[in-house]
């Protein structure tokens, strides 16, 4: 498992509910929440950017997802 540091999103603002995001050089993005530190999941960037991107969309707004 990589060393590289854990950044607290921005999105978390003051929040104690916070989403952290780290990155190795190969390339892992790893993804863990305050309330469940040891649960880690991994992706890529192309990964998270999609991930992000359906977030955002207008469609995960809709009642029917």
């Amino acid at each position: 498992m990589s060393n590289s540091p854990w950044q607290k999103s921005t999105y978390s603002g003051d929040a104690s509910n916070c989403v952290y995001v780290s990155a190795d050089p190969t390339g892992t993005v790893r993804l863990r929440e305050s309330d469940a530190p040891n649960t880690i999941l991994t992706t890529t960037a192309e990964g998270l950017r999609h991930l992000v991107d359906t977030l955002k969309s207008p469609a995960a707004d809709s009642p029917h997802h």
